[in-house]
């Protein structure tokens, strides 16, 4: 979804890579993925609604 927009992102494999992991449950709190952060909002799980908004907004 971000690429087909020309959005720039990280991905990280936190099943692999135990620092990402961490990072990812310091972010959101849980061991759910994906962990998304935009303008420093943190969206857990794929909400499509909510990664519109806040994209659509920087734009």
């Amino acid at each position: 979804m971000l690429s087909q927009k020309g959005i720039s992102y990280q991905e990280f494999d936190v099943s692999r890579d135990h620092k990402a992991r961490e990072e990812m449950v310091s972010l959101s709190g849980r061991m759910a993925v994906p962990v998304i952060v935009i303008d420093s909002e943190i969206i857990v799980g794929f909400d499509q609604e909510a990664i519109e908004k806040k994209i659509t907004k920087g734009s």
